[in-house]
């Protein structure tokens, strides 16, 4: 059945190529082998707008050509944005496996698909898509013998590396959903995951390796599982030689290399990735099979303009959405060759990016405006020592990028010669929504702004009274206006909460919690979130989660983001201390960020007193934290002797309401 598949689509896309050939045709028709079927488009800015006036027709012809199915859909969209209802490409039988390896192993066994930058630098490891897909199916045949069935959903918690990958892929071929769980999140985080998503089954390694240190996974997973009933059984592979305790819980990974796919709907769950909202509650937010695939193979090809024989080199974490996206889904889809990084950005040296793209070869490079912040503070040299002239497209995820940031990484990292993409989207799109890119070969791109709406995107601004803003030059809450195949389909077990977080706040419209502000031109900056959600390095974090505590000495805390010239935003959190407790403020700070990092991750700690508002002699300035506290600019006095002026007015205007009932024994910790 699948080798037919397979033919069939490769019969497709050459039919496709070669009309356009034919046709002598160097527009549209080669930019995307669909385009001929769309009456009067003649340019990329025509195919966008058809994209979004006619979206049935372009999803159906694009969702025909690129997906490989065993059964075709017989509905492209049933959607309804005032109930929540997304429903894509109905009635479609496919497997998600199947379209991310078997058809590129039937034409292309050899082609490198993963290459491993493992946190040793110079190691590489390269693994074909004939070996891939050997992996996947050793993986699957253990899930299958140990009793994971279809509609099961399994955790994993492991670092960046082929095993995770195949992980995945193994999950999808057997009709099994997945939740990869970010490895550096707590035995108690990861817990409240594994209950929330009802796994049975949990997979992981003995260590993790990162910068040259090694986290006990292993040991969180047994911890973690001590409150998780629903776990029979955790499969445990070896990254390291370090031998960890084996109980009987725990399984080895060995097995047959053939595992017959399975057939899914379109519509069946392919994972959960859990984010933080506004409540307490992580979100496991839910994405099927043939639509959200579907999305990160488009947005992959061209928003990244990446060609057949290009390496893809996407820095994320498989624990974030962006991993999922363009580390796996994305570019296995295309045929891809993409990158696993294992390791950090100055680790040996602050080189170690510029050292990958040279050794790889990497054509397109997708980071976080984090690390480029990071690595302009260390200077031009650790660049322009390595070889970049394979670099092609530069892009940049997570949270929006500064213009200074923006403009080193383009003059410096890409000789000026490389556009940069500045990526707009999130866990719940499933893809890039808004970048500068797909485009007019020639169209400007703005520094620090997303700008253009993808192909079936319709993003409007809403104002505070619910309606939509039409002119430009103006600011609003960011909405989409129609539906796309990416976007997530419901929260697990709490499909009113998804209906109430993104489809009431603007009845018919998807609220996607970002404000953006649209230029004269049209194009779109996003300005950041419109809730109680904390932006820390492209990872998003409710204050709820923080506030949350369980310090013996606190009675009451606040949490706000604050402008941090590294993280984009850092975590600026206010206690009140229960009566009679006496505690020194340096023995505090430890407690609770010991308390954060055990409860969440060590990137949600608050940064600690280097922010903190105080004279020149060191002295904290309370009498100022109390105005701060109060909203009171103008009670906030003679601010001559204080270290940084600038700090107590940043604080006043992130600071919510919420935060007036703070007493005079407010402990601020930034």
């Amino acid at each position: 059945m699948w080798p037919c598949v397979v033919s069939s689509f490769s019969r497709r896309l050459v039919a496709s190529l070669g009309v356009c050939g034919r046709r002598k045709c160097c527009g549209t028709a080669a930019f995307m082998p669909e385009a001929p079927a769309f009456e009067g488009v003649r340019s990329r800015s025509e195919l966008r707008d058809f994209s979004v006036s006619d979206s049935e027709r372009f999803w159906a012809a694009v969702g025909n050509q690129r997906l490989s199915w065993i059964s075709p859909f017989h509905t492209v969209q049933d959607c309804d944005l005032t109930q929540g209802r997304i429903k894509w490409f109905e009635g479609g039988k496919l497997n998600v496996s199947v379209n991310c390896l078997d058809r590129h192993v039937h034409t292309s066994p050899d082609r490198v698909a993963l290459i491993w930058e493992r946190d040793e630098q110079g190691s590489e490891v390269k693994y074909t898509y004939r070996e891939l897909l050997e992996m996947t199916c050793r993986l699957g045949n253990v899930l299958r013998r140990r009793g994971v069935k279809r509609g099961d959903c399994v955790t994993i918690y492991m670092p960046t590396c082929p095993l995770a990958v195949a992980a995945m892929l193994a999950c999808a071929r057997i009709g099994a959903a997945h939740n990869v769980v970010f490895a550096g999140f707590s035995a108690d985080a990861l817990a409240e995951r594994i209950r929330d998503a009802e796994s049975n089954t949990v997979i992981t390694v003995n260590q993790g390796v990162r910068g040259g240190k090694f986290t006990e996974l292993k040991k969180t997973v047994d911890e973690a599982v001590q409150s998780c009933p629903s776990v029979q059984q955790v499969l445990v592979a070896m990254r390291t030689d370090t031998p960890v305790v084996m109980t009987a819980r725990d399984v080895a990974m060995e097995e047959d290399v053939v595992c017959e796919p399975a057939v899914m709907n379109s519509e069946d769950v392919l994972f959960l990735l859990y984010t933080s909202g506004s409540t307490g509650k992580p979100k496991g937010i839910v994405h099927t099979q043939a639509g959200y695939l579907l999305y990160a193979a488009l947005t992959h090809r061209y928003v990244f303009s990446y060609h057949d024989g290009d390496v893809f080199g996407c820095v994320a974490d498989i624990g974030w959405i962006t991993g999922h996206s363009y580390t796996v889904y994305g570019p296995l889809a295309n045929g891809g060759t993409t990158v696993l990084f294992e390791s950090t950005p100055i680790y040996p040296d602050p080189g170690r990016y510029w050292n990958t793209v040279e050794r790889l070869k990497i054509n397109q490079f997708y980071g976080a405006p984090t690390a480029i912040r990071l690595l302009l503070k260390y200077g031009d040299h650790w660049v322009t020592k390595y070889d970049r002239s394979t670099l092609k497209t530069l892009g940049s995820v997570g949270e929006p990028i500064n213009t200074e940031a923006w403009e080193w990484y383009h003059r410096v990292v890409g000789d000026g010669r490389c556009p940069v993409v500045d990526t707009w989207w999130q866990t719940e799109t499933g893809g890039i929504c808004i970048a500068p890119r797909p485009s007019e070969p020639d169209a400007e791109i703005v520094p620090g702004m997303a700008m253009r709406p993808f192909f079936g995107i319709k993003p409007v601004l809403m104002d505070t009274e619910g309606k939509v803003l039409t002119s430009n030059n103006t600011s609003g809450a960011l909405c989409m206006a129609q539906p796309w195949p990416g976007m997530a389909r419901t929260i697990r077990n709490n499909h009113q909460r998804f209906i109430e977080t993104y489809y009431q706040p603007y009845p018919g419209y998807f609220f996607t919690g970002d404000g953006a502000y649209r230029s004269a031109q049209g194009y779109y900056q996003i300005t950041g979130r419109l809730d109680d959600v904390i932006n820390v390095s492209g990872h998003r974090i409710g204050t709820a989660e923080i506030e949350d505590n369980q310090c013996s000495a606190v009675a009451e805390s606040a949490v706000i983001g604050f402008s941090h010239d590294i993280k984009g935003e850092g975590v600026y959190a206010f206690v009140v201390l229960k009566k009679n407790i006496d505690i020194k403020e340096d023995d505090l700070s430890r407690q609770l960020n010991k308390m954060v990092s055990k409860k969440i991750a060590k990137y949600a700690c608050p940064d600690l007193a280097n922010r903190l508002p105080k004279t020149r002699s060191g002295k904290i300035m309370r009498r100022v934290l109390r105005k701060v506290v109060e909203r009171d600019l103008d009670g906030l006095g003679d601010l001559s002797t204080l270290d940084d002026p600038t700090l107590d007015v940043m604080i006043l205007e992130q600071t919510g309401s919420h935060h007036k009932s703070l007493s005079d024994s407010i402990n601020p910790l930034v």
